[in-house]
């Protein structure tokens, strides 16, 4: 009888708790509401009356709310999103997938990318068997902030766990030889398009290699013009002519298309000759490839380490 009456009080307890802590939480968009509705990690703590994961639960729907609900540039609500996923993992640091959800949508200036590392690095402590949260803060660092050694330190711990790919010793050594290049990239974008639950990034990441991959082309294409001048004393007037005449330099010209369009969608795509870049490029995106992964994204990051190189604080 005792026992029973014991643990009616504590349910009648735990009833009257969880009615306190939702009394607490706003019924407002938290977009709408702003930095403000987010108290700080330690406050929350206090505030949860012990229910640590059920307030963390709130929080972690209230940031994937915002990021659903936005039509546009989620980055302008990237400080806010940053401060949920800080409460989230302080009250409870178990969680898994929040500290990704960081890496993704922390990317509006370098202090969001140093803060969502920072996430990430819990995340390291809290499941250090888990290799995708060093992998996300291998790609933060090397892409968004331009420290490729201390990428390669992240992703060389990432080496023996499980799961880990199997290309990350290539990765590693890319990244040590400071090579910002194509299949550094590469390497990168295959791990986030297997890994990316939002269908709209994925795309991105898809998209980004298909450009690698005429972008491989297009300098192969360089090479031979160099060559052609050299044979020749000229440059070409048309790209035609590295597989033309008896000063042909290639048996045959590559595909201007990746190899993932369809004939009906490569809209009679060609290589061209572009006089104001004095480049080879393909009709088909009218431009050369830059590391991107997404384009607002590849100018964020072109304006950071322009900063940086110039001798800026923002990094």
């Amino acid at each position: 009888m005792l026992a029973t009456a014991a643990k009616l009080i504590v349910a009648a307890a735990l009833v009257v708790a969880t009615h306190q802590v939702h009394e607490r939480l706003p019924a407002r968009l938290p977009s709408d509401l702003g930095e403000e509705f987010v108290p700080r990690p330690s406050v929350a703590k206090l505030a949860s009356l012990g229910f640590d994961a059920a307030l963390a639960d709130y929080y972690w729907l209230r940031a994937v709310q915002i990021v659903g609900g936005e039509n546009g540039d989620v980055g302008r609500h990237a400080r806010l999103i940053g401060r949920m996923v800080d409460v989230v993992t302080t009250l409870d640091p178990w969680v898994d997938h929040p500290y990704r959800f960081a890496a993704v949508w922390l990317t509006d200036s370098p202090e969001s990318v140093r803060k969502a590392n920072d996430l990430l690095r819990r995340g390291i402590e809290h499941h250090p068997d888990e290799w995708r949260n060093r992998f996300y803060l291998g790609f933060n660092l090397y892409f968004y902030l331009g420290e490729n050694g201390a990428a390669a330190d992240v992703l060389e711990e990432t080496m023996a766990l499980d799961g880990a790919p199997a290309y990350l010793p290539r990765l590693v050594a890319r990244l040590r030889s400071h090579a910002d290049d194509l299949d550094t990239a590469a390497l990168f974008l295959i791990e986030l398009a297997k890994n990316e639950p939002d269908e709209g990034r994925r795309a991105n990441y898809y998209d980004a290699l298909d450009e690698i991959e005429v972008e491989r082309r297009a300098r192969r294409l360089d090479d031979a013009r160099a060559r052609f001048r050299e044979r020749t004393g000229r440059d070409i007037e048309r790209v035609e002519e590295l597989v033309a005449g008896p000063d042909r330099v290639l048996p045959q010209l590559p595909s201007p298309v990746p190899s993932s369009v369809p004939e009906a969608l490569r809209r009679n795509a060609h290589w061209r000759v572009d006089r104001d870049q004095d480049r080879i490029v393909s009709t088909f995106y009218e431009r050369r490839y830059a590391l991107s992964f997404h384009e607002r994204e590849a100018r964020r990051r072109d304006e950071w380490l322009g900063e940086k190189a110039r001798g800026g604080n923002r990094l």
